[in-house]
């Protein structure tokens, strides 16, 4: 009988261990979060423009 005791919240405490919970972020909500970080990060103080680069960016010839 006290194994019983023993053994039910046991079995109680593996079984809600094996709950696995899923999240999805729709994509254009995360496309838009990433642009509004990115607009942060990048954010120029005194409304300047950025810098153009010396060399233009490489052409992706697939």
């Amino acid at each position: 009988m006290n194994k019983m005791i023993l053994a039910v919240p046991l079995a109680a405490l593996a079984l809600s261990a094996c709950v696995t919970i899923n999240i999805y972020f729709p994509a254009a909500a995360a496309e838009k979060a990433a642009d509004r970080i990115i607009e942060e990060v990048w954010q120029l103080p005194h409304g300047g423009k950025p810098a153009k680069p010396d060399t233009p960016p490489a052409k992706d010839n697939k």
